[in-house]
């Protein structure tokens, strides 16, 4: 069958528990790089954080260079200037008196050709700023409760946990990227990374709640360790995972390509920019960040331990993957996550494998002066014939 056959069937055989390794050491790398760079680069926060005036004009044909020369002469050389759409000159500098942002409005309708009434002026306070990050900061200390809370209740508090460090690592590694970058922090990128958390959030319960229902696999059958489970798991929901990060991600791809490339709407590319981001990390901190915190913890659980030393010392390589079953072991291993455990199966808490019970239904008898084939067997009744209808 071919990777994509197998991949719709949930049969695949990625090795997570080794490649968990290598995706915690790229988690760590980036979580520092982001760290390192917000306190040595920090943020570039946009006019509606900082406070500050803005100017807006529409002039066709009029570079960003060619607004910087003109505006040189009026001390607004090193301000802000971006060309948003085709043909709006935007100008963005720190709060000035009244009579400052009259020169420099006069200034941008000469360049423009065009009245001084066409040039658009807002001003923004910094503590409008100051208070968007408040209820940001707010909102965000109340999801995370919320989801601890409600995993809690829903699955257990360890799978809780582990999402929310996945979350608290998407959240550092955008951010990070943003200060990397110096892309500019504007609303529509706080309410971007806000949305981002409930992505990341349901992406991480799509693999907890396989990894609930095949938990029993570990304590039925004691034939594999609670990370070879994990891994077991995340194979068999690796399609619906994909397919959940995809069907996000396309939109808001779209809403870069169409609105902030062909439409040019700078608004959306900040929001668009953002999405895209944390939907990547997110998608994942799923598989690489939330699911090996998750086995870290419940390894070190003793009846998780128990196990994966009793099989460690069977000569089980427990450091990887267990082969997928197949066949009449396929069978039984369903069996078993259903809550069918295999009679033969060994009890994790016996050192030996208890016999098989007799089987309650006794053999059947031999048919008196029935007729035998040449080996000596008794050859099978012969089926009657249904009356037609």
């Amino acid at each position: 069958m071919s990777v994509f056959g197998r991949l719709n069937r949930g049969e695949t055989d990625i090795d997570f528990l080794r490649w968990w390794k290598r995706t915690l050491l790229v988690s760590a790398v980036l979580v520092v790089v982001s760290v390192a760079s917000l306190f040595a680069r920090g943020l570039n926060l946009g006019i509606d954080f900082e406070g500050g005036v803005s100017w807006e004009v529409s002039a066709p044909g009029v570079s960003v260079n060619e607004a910087r020369d003109a505006l040189a002469s009026v001390g607004e050389g090193q301000a802000k200037i971006q060309i948003v759409g085709s043909d709006i000159v935007r100008v963005q500098g720190p709060e000035a008196s009244p009579e400052h942002e009259a020169e420099v409005r006069q200034k941008l309708a000469d360049l423009a050709q065009t009245d001084v009434g066409n040039v658009n002026v807002s001003t923004v306070g910094a503590s409008w700023g100051s208070d968007i990050t408040k209820s940001a900061v707010r909102a965000l200390v109340f999801f995370f409760v919320a989801i601890l809370v409600y995993l809690t209740i829903r699955l257990e508090w360890r799978m809780a946990v582990a999402a929310i460090v996945a979350v608290i690592h998407d959240v550092l590694i955008s951010v990070g990227v943003y200060s990397v970058f110096q892309f500019e922090v504007t609303p529509g990128t706080v309410i971007a990374f806000l949305t981002i958390l409930g992505y990341s959030i349901y992406d991480t319960i799509v693999v907890d709640d396989k990894i609930k229902e095949n938990e029993r696999l570990v304590g039925l059958s004691g034939r594999m360790t609670y990370g070879q489970m994990t891994s077991l798991s995340m194979n068999q929901v690796l399609l619906r995972s994909l397919n959940t990060s995809i069907v996000s991600i396309l939109p808001v791809v779209a809403l870069l390509v169409v609105g902030a490339g062909i439409m040019g709407a700078v608004t959306l590319e900040e929001f668009s920019t953002a999405l895209l981001v944390g939907l990547l990390v997110g998608a994942y901190s799923s598989i690489g960040v939330a699911a090996p915190v998750l086995v870290w913890m419940k390894e070190r659980e003793p009846k998780n331990r128990t196990i994966r030393e009793r099989l460690a010392a069977q000569g089980v390589d427990v450091g990887h993957t267990a082969p997928r079953p197949t066949g009449q072991r396929l069978l039984e291993v369903e069996d078993e996550a259903h809550g069918e455990p295999d009679p033969g199966a060994l009890d994790p808490t016996d050192d030996e494998q208890a016999p098989s019970a007799p089987s309650a239904r006794p053999a059947p008898a031999p048919r008196a002066n029935a007729p035998r084939t040449p080996t000596g067997g008794i050859p099978p009744r012969p089926r009657k014939k249904g009356r037609k209808r």
